[in-house]
Formats: structure tokens, C-alpha cells, sequence
């Protein structure tokens, strides 16, 4: 892609690196760095060294990773600034947004290097004081986000997952933990028992151990009320969103948002209700029958979403990747079977995959396959969840796995398919 700044054409293609253009050398690109002098580009630099030719001083870029929990942290603290009267852009999984308006659709969910700067650079434009990204393990990994200083790096949570990628659990914690080596401000979830951080500048939050930001009580009636408390002072806060996990989601967006900002915590607390939570995450589609959608596709996320329905008859709908870490779906199966009466196994982006075999590999951690129906179809999967959902009025219906994903991967081709719509299509 290409990057003007002070009407000097920055691109990392080597095919469009010609006389008085400079070609950005990345981890991704360096293999090229001869076709592009051969094209004629006479100035080669390292991707690290971008921010030298922009000026980002007018602007504080805030990043968020962990396994689960990126995309509503970081959306909750966009929401927040902007009810507070700041100008801030959101970048992550769901799009790049600016003051409140989708600027683009679905992307990666960390651009490479030239995407990073590019959409700082149309946030300046846009007089944003606040630049909210997600940071995936690819792009920590594949250093697509060199060259950016970051005001405040926050960590939710490492469980298991990219495996097909990072190859190893250890590696891919290793991955997530270097992204808090250096002594920029740090925001860390305690009560994570793998994160490891270089403790200058670090403030933490919890609902377990001891903590700057330490959640003392919580209650799930009539939504969510947190307590919690910053050194000595306690304050509280109400949301409509649902689930423990939430509650970390929460309590990191506003500690962040009082790391960042002058706003008093009271303030900062005030506006969370406003926060109505990300499509697709922990998403009510339905009150009777009771239907939940969620993007949950890891054993861990799994078990965060049933443990926030104990109370009910759950009844879920889920699948595991194709061409992904395949070890985890008995043990996505094996956690359906520990918390859901009644479970329906069925596809999920199978891939170059069989969608069998997947569905196979699922069901090896299922012992009791009593209540356990199979469905390669994923929208009569949907209807058959929806009918049983209809019979029990003590149950919940949980769809997870792809969240507002609005398509299915099937080989290499996107097949349109919303879980949200076609529940809402069959209810209606």
C-alpha cells in the first residue's frame, strides 16, 4: 500500500518503489528489497523508523491484547472518550471508525505497518486526540506495529489459541508477554496467572487479587453493578452487559480511560451505561425465546459465556475453524459438555477441512452424548437451537463462535451467512 506524508510517496510494494518513492522495509517485505532498488527507489527505510518522517505528537495511540476480550475493551473505551467529549478513532476486527462513524468495514485486525500509520494519519485529520487499536499475536509477532509509540498498552487475558500459527502455547504467551517488555504505561489483568510484564509504569486491575483497580463486589440484577476500588477510594458503575468476563472488560476500559485522561473515576463511571456493548459479542438477538450470539471460539471464551448462564437451561450451537489449532475442539466440546443440557455440534469457517472430521474431532470430548445432535448445516443448526430454545422457558440459546462474522469460509470462498439474521429470519 501507499502512505503520502509531506508529498513523499511511502509504500511497502516493491512494484510501485520507484524513482522518488521510499520503500518501507518490514519483516513482511525485506525479500523485495532488491526488486525495489532495481526499480529505481533510491531510499530504503526500516518500517521502525516511519514515525521519524510524521508527526504524531497531537495524538495518543492506546493498545489492547489478549486472547479474548480486545474488541469490547477496546470498544468500550472508545465509547467512553467519546461521551466524555473527545475526538477518537477505533481500529480493530470490526472496522476502523473515527468520531462515532465507520470509516471502513472488516479488516485485519492490526494492519501492517503502512495500514497503522495511514489510519493514524486520517485520525489526525480528523482532529482525534485518541487513537484505540487492537493488537493481535500476528502483529506483534510480525512486527506490524513497529515504529509506534504507544501512550498505554493494556493486556485482558492469555488462553489458548493461534495455535496453528505460534505452533506452541508457550510460544504464543511468550508473543503476547513481549508486547509489555519495555517501560511504556501498562495496564495488566492480576489475575492472570501467565502474563509477565516489566513492572515500571504498570498499574493493574482485578476481581481476585490485589490490584489498583480491585473490583470488591458485583451483582447481576437488573444488568451489571460493580464496586471497586482505586487505592482507598470506592467507586461503582452499572452496565447492561452480562457475564464476569465483562466485568474485566469494564474495569480495564475505565482504568484506562483514568490513566489517560484528567476526568475524575466518578466521571469516567457515569457514562460506562451508555455503553450498550459490540455486535456479535455477548449480543441479545432475542428475549423470548432467550438467544445470545457470541464470538466465543476458544475453550476459555467458551467457559466465560456458560459460566454467565448458570442459572440456565443452556442450550448451545457451535463449531471449531478449519486449517486451525485442532486440539483445541475436544476440549471445546469438553467444555458444552460440563456446562450445556443440550448441545448442537456443527460447522464454523470449515476451510479446506471436512466439516465431518471437524464435527468429529469436537464430539471426542463430549462423554454423554444423550442431549448431543449433530448439524454440518449451520443454519438449520440455528433453527433446530431456536426450537428446542421455544420448549424451555428456563433456557438460553447460545450461538458462538463467529460473533457478527457475516459470512461462512468454505474453501478459500466467503459464503454470506449471519448468525443474527438468520435467527432473526426463522423467528419471524
Amino acid at each position: 500500500m501507499q502512505l503520502i506524508i509531506n508529498n513523499t510517496i511511502f509504500t511497502d510494494n516493491s512494484k510501485e518503489a520507484v524513482k522518488g518513492t521510499v520503500f518501507v522495509l518490514s519483516k513482511q517485505n525485506e525479500k523485495f528489497k532488491d526488486d525495489a532498488i532495481s526499480n529505481g527507489c533510491e531510499k530504503v527505510i526500516k518500517a521502525i523508523q516511519l514515525k521519524e518522517y510524521f508527526d504524531m505528537s497531537s495524538i495518543k495511540i492506546i493498545g489492547v491484547t489478549g486472547t479474548n476480550g480486545k474488541t469490547t475493551t477496546a470498544g468500550a473505551i472508545y465509547s467512553i472518550l467519546l461521551d466524555l467529549g473527545y475526538k477518537v478513532a477505533l481500529q480493530g476486527t470490526r472496522g476502523f471508525f473515527i468520531n462515532d462513524q465507520r470509516v471502513e468495514e472488516y479488516t485485519l485486525t492490526t494492519p501492517v505497518q503502512l495500514g497503522n500509520f495511514a489510519h493514524i494519519q486520517k485520525a489526525i485529520e480528523n482532529d482525534c486526540q485518541f487513537f484505540v487499536m487492537e493488537v493481535s499475536s500476528h502483529a506483534i509477532e510480525q512486527k506490524r506495529i513497529e515504529g509506534l509509540d504507544f501512550e498505554l498498552k493494556i493486556h485482558t487475558n492469555i488462553t489458548r489459541d493461534h495455535l496453528d500459527y505460534h505452533k506452541t502455547i508457550e510460544e504464543y504467551i511468550n508473543v503476547k508477554n513481549s508486547f509489555f517488555n519495555d517501560e511504556s504505561k501498562k495496564l495488566i489483568n492480576k489475575d492472570d496467572k501467565v502474563v509477565k510484564f516489566n513492572p515500571k509504569n504498570a498499574l493493574t486491575y482485578s476481581l481476585e487479587n490485589p490490584s489498583t483497580y480491585k473490583v470488591s463486589a458485583y451483582s447481576f440484577k437488573n444488568g451489571t453493578n460493580v464496586m471497586f476500588s482505586k487505592i482507598e477510594e470506592v467507586h461503582s458503575y452499572s452496565s447492561l452487559l452480562m457475564g464476569i468476563f465483562n466485568i474485566y472488560n469494564l474495569t480495564a476500559a475505565i482504568a484506562a480511560v483514568d490513566m489517560v485522561t484528567n476526568k475524575s473515576l466518578d466521571k469516567i463511571c457515569k457514562v460506562v451505561e451508555n455503553f450498550a456493548g459490540v455486535s456479535g459479542r455477548m449480543e441479545t438477538i432475542s428475549e423470548n425465546p432467550f438467544v445470545i450470539v457470541d464470538f466465543a471460539h476458544t475453550p476459555d471464551g467458551m467457559k466465560e459465556v456458560f459460566e454467565s448462564f448458570n442459572h440456565k437451561n443452556i442450550i448451545t450451537v457451535f463449531g471449531a475453524g478449519g486449517d486451525r489449532d485442532k486440539e483445541k475442539r475436544p476440549l471445546m466440546g469438553q467444555i458444552a459438555a460440563n456446562f450445556a443440557k443440550t448441545i448442537i455440534v456443527t460447522s464454523d469457517n470449515p476451510r479446506f477441512e471436512d466439516p465431518d472430521l471437524i464435527i468429529e474431532d469436537i464430539c471426542k470430548g463430549i462423554k454423554n452424548k444423550e442431549n448431543l445432535y449433530i448439524e454440518i448445516n449451520r443454519k438449520e443448526a440455528i433453527k433446530k437451537g431456536i426450537d428446542l430454545a421455544r420448549k424451555d422457558k428456563d433456557s438460553v440459546l447460545l450461538i458462538l463462535g463467529k460473533g457478527d462474522e457475516p459470512y461462512q469460509i468454505i474453501y478459500d470462498q466467503k459464503m454470506p451467512l449471519s448468525d443474527k439474521e438468520e435467527v432473526l429470519k426463522y423467528l419471524s
